[in-house]
């Protein structure tokens, strides 16, 4: 389903209200629709609103419990989820919109978690891809009510954890690095470059290797085999070019002198 052509009128239409600052009375520390205890951070706050969701009884890695809150989800005081799926919002394109102008910009963190549950799902990711970018939303696609709850816990379990626990980790083996490298050729995966490494030792007994014996290995064959040798054997720099490069210097050098220069050089020389 097509958004109208308005629709980006429509967003910038949303009042988003600010958070002003103002002295702390005793009326803030009276409990709120909006506002989380500090003893309810340790677990997930979920909307009434979310009761019959399949996606619950999923969430079994964290705890999480019922609550008046603006958001479907809410992670700690940072981090809150709005839940939708693509049929939902394509029979109800509206939804969105009005849950975004209650949301305000209460969250450092807002996410719209995804459930693709269409055959043909691209009009409806289009349309909320673009309200995403329009009003600061984090895109999370699931595919399965399973991983839309994995999602939800893996926010909350890495909450409070610094950015290089979910970083790619840096390989320090030489043995994991040789197995790095000899994946990254197109036929060879993992489990190939293991299986070379336990058969010739060393990379360079793989180098050495002909086309045969590298057939030889678990999981090879002549394809593959072949392959890998010319990956290994093929030069980085194709050797006609440079032959032709060396050519055209000779020629240049030939045209620039002639015998007699070259006489005279010679002669030059013997009376020095």
């Amino acid at each position: 389903m097509e958004l109208e052509d308005g629709f980006d009128d429509l967003l910038a239409q949303i009042d988003e209200p600010t958070i002003s600052k103002r002295p702390k009375t005793e009326q803030d520390d009276l409990p709120g629709p909006s506002k989380p205890s500090s003893s309810k951070t340790h677990c997930v706050l979920v909307n009434q609103k979310q009761r019959g969701n399949p996606l619950l009884k999923f969430i079994t890695s964290v705890a999480w419990e019922y609550d008046e809150i603006i958001p479907d989800y809410e992670i700690g005081k940072t981090i809150c989820i709005l839940f939708l799926s693509t049929a939902y919002h394509n029979l109800n394109p509206d939804y969105l919109n009005n849950r975004i102008k209650e949301l305000g910009k209460k969250y450092e963190l807002r996410v719209l978690l995804v459930q693709v549950d269409l055959k043909d799902p691209h009009s409806a990711l289009k349309n909320l891809t673009r309200i995403s970018l329009l009003t600061d939303l984090t895109l999370m696609l699931a595919w399965s009510p399973e991983e839309a709850a994995k999602i939800i816990e893996n926010y909350k379990i890495f909450e409070n954890k610094p950015p290089d626990r979910i970083m790619e980790k840096i390989e320090n083996d030489p043995q994991q690095k040789i197995i790095n490298a000899l994946s990254n050729i197109k036929p060879v995966n993992k489990t190939d470059a293991m299986t070379l490494l336990t058969n010739f030792g060393t990379l360079a007994n793989i180098i050495k290797a002909n086309e045969s014996r590298l057939a030889d290995c678990p999981g090879f064959g002549p394809t593959k085999a072949k392959k890998l040798y010319k990956a290994l054997h093929e030069p980085f720099l194709k050797r006609g070019n440079v032959i032709d490069k060396e050519v055209e210097k000779s020629e240049d050098f030939a045209e620039d002198l002639n015998m007699d220069e070259i006489e005279k050089a010679e002669n030059e020389i013997k009376n020095e």
